[in-house]
């Protein structure tokens, strides 16, 4: 009996033991399988996480409503900078393709201009007949629709015949100092029209530029003064009509910026303004050069078809045309 009873004791621990080792084995697997599934549920987390990264939006359960933009604000404002960034290049190509169109045209009226000038030496009276060559064009633009025509409060009024009243006197300045020197030395001078225009916004309105603006028209004002030196056909007419060109086109630039600023009438676009201020110098200049030469334009008109053969009515009535569209 003390026999068996030992073989049943040793067979029930040889069975617990068995129970128990098959148990932690199971224990075991289970375990096994569970950090399993957290790590495909972490990998899974984690493919999101980078996704939503990559896209700016970073939207989790744990994140609260307000701070699930900022992802998409950050991409959007990258998105919005690429965008800022091209728009702006192409701004300043812009700017730099008028600046060169605008500079070549002005040599090109010049050249003309002088040409006109040495046949019909009536400085006052040509200008005038340029202006009215701009005044024509841009009123049949408006007669016909082709542009939207502009209307003007009476503070409009005001702002524009002011713009108009120095581009006319501008436009009679310079026009006498190319009459009374070579076109050479007016344009050497009226190089310095950015020079006074900085001045003038600083001293008549009190809107100073930067330092480092004033300092690059050093050289400029340096080359003029240089140049006007060197100059063998020297003339204090032609240079101090020059000068007064150069001012009275520093004024009109910066009343014309100060009106386009505020609210003066309807379509009043920078065309638009330019074609008001071209109709009324125009008005202007016709009792400035009634009062500087009188009726002489027609013999000297007279004067110029008989003193060259080549030289017809329509061809010097083209060739001031053709100035005058230079010069609007």
């Amino acid at each position: 009996m003390k026999t068996f009873s030992l073989v049943l004791t040793l067979l029930s621990l040889l069975v617990g033991s068995a129970s128990a080792s098959s148990g932690g084995s199971r224990m075991t697997a289970s375990g096994v399988s569970k950090r399993h599934v957290a790590l495909r549920s972490n990998n899974k987390n984690m493919i999101r996480h980078s996704r939503d990264v990559e896209e700016g939006t970073l939207l989790t359960a744990s994140v609260p409503a307000q701070d699930k933009s900022v992802g998409l604000r950050v991409a959007a404002a990258a998105r919005g900078g690429s965008d800022e960034s091209s728009t702006g290049l192409l701004h300043n190509m812009k700017v730099t393709f008028y600046f060169a169109l605008w500079y070549a045209l002005n040599v090109i009226y010049n050249i003309l201009n002088k040409k006109v000038l040495n046949v019909l030496p009536a400085p006052l009276s040509v200008g005038a007949l340029q202006l009215g060559v701009g005044a024509l064009y841009v009123t049949t633009l408006w007669t016909l629709r082709i542009r939207a025509s502009p209307s003007l409060t009476s503070e409009g009024k005001s702002a524009v015949t002011k713009v108009g009243i120095y581009h006319s006197l501008g436009q009679q300045l310079s026009m006498l100092s190319l009459g009374a020197g070579p076109v050479s030395f007016t344009h050497i001078v009226k190089a310095l029209e950015p020079f006074f225009s900085a001045m003038v916004s600083g001293l008549v309105f009190g809107k100073w530029m930067k330092p480092q603006v004033y300092a690059t028209l050093i050289p400029v004002v340096g080359g003029v003064g240089y140049a006007c030196l060197k100059e063998r056909s020297f003339s204090w007419l032609a240079f101090n009509t020059a000068m007064g060109s150069n001012v009275a086109f520093a004024l009109r630039a910066v009343m014309s910026k100060q009106a386009m600023m505020g609210y003066i009438g309807e379509n009043i676009t920078s065309e638009n303004l330019f074609g008001l201020v071209s109709v009324i110098a125009f008005c202007l200049s016709i009792p400035m050069a009634l009062l500087g030469e009188g009726f002489s334009f027609v013999g000297l008109w007279n004067k110029a078809l008989l003193a060259d053969a080549d030289t017809s009515p329509m061809l010097l009535a083209r060739s001031l045309v053709v100035s005058g569209l230079f010069h609007y």
